[in-house]
């Protein structure tokens, strides 16, 4: 009976040992490796890139007037109009690239004009009377101008007549702002829009000088 006794306490010792083991050849090592990775696992999740944001910038009375409901700034009157500092210029809405200051050049219409803009940055389409095209920015819809041809006033014998207050400008060396990403709805509607409050007022085409 003391024999049995003294055997008790290694018999229970060689059992843990056994079960400990099999505990720890259960565990799959790229299990755990994969936890530690998984942000869902981790206890702490570090933000591994800036989300673009989904909110257009907010505009004045007199911007909303020019980018929403299509209205046009005086002549003579905007802030880019005679600017010449290398740069890019970007939608006040949406901080999407539309021209870069190489292409600016002065045709003394009263608007800032460029003869290019930067690849797939800007819709074209032919206004309801037929004669002049308008451009809009692609990526949110925002009114900027009209667009000539046939002018002769460079080689590409294009001016995209702009309003200053369409754009914001980033001078070179400078970061540019991340562009803002709307999240659209199923239902399918005009951009410029969708956010306006008058949506009668939206609709008409304010009437514009006869260049831009």
């Amino acid at each position: 009976m003391t024999m049995i006794s003294s055997r008790i306490p290694v018999v229970a010792a060689v059992f843990g040992l056994f079960l400990t083991a099999s505990l720890a050849a259960s565990v799959d090592p790229q299990d755990s490796a994969a936890d530690e990775k998984n942000p869902a696992n981790a206890k702490e999740t570090a933000v591994s890139e800036e989300k673009a944001p989904t909110k257009y910038n907010r505009l004045n009375a007199f911007e909303t007037w020019v980018i929403l409901r299509k209205g046009t700034e005086r002549a003579f009157t905007g802030e880019f109009t005679d600017k010449k500092d290398p740069g890019t210029y970007i939608c006040r809405r949406c901080n999407a690239p539309l021209y870069n200051s190489e292409d600016k050049f002065e045709s003394h219409c009263g608007w800032p004009s460029f003869d290019d803009e930067i690849k797939d940055a800007v819709r074209k389409t032919r206004d309801a009377d037929g004669f002049r095209v308008e451009i809009t920015c692609m990526n949110c819809g925002g009114h900027l101008g009209h667009v000539f041809y046939g002018e002769g006033f460079t080689e590409r014998n294009t001016r995209h007549c702009v309003n200053s207050v369409s754009m914001q400008f980033v001078a070179k060396g400078k970061k540019l702002p991340p562009v803002v990403k709307k999240k659209t709805s199923k239902r399918t509607a005009k951009p410029a829009d969708k956010e306006s409050k008058d949506s009668s007022a939206e609709s008409e085409q304010a009437k514009a000088p006869a260049d831009e």
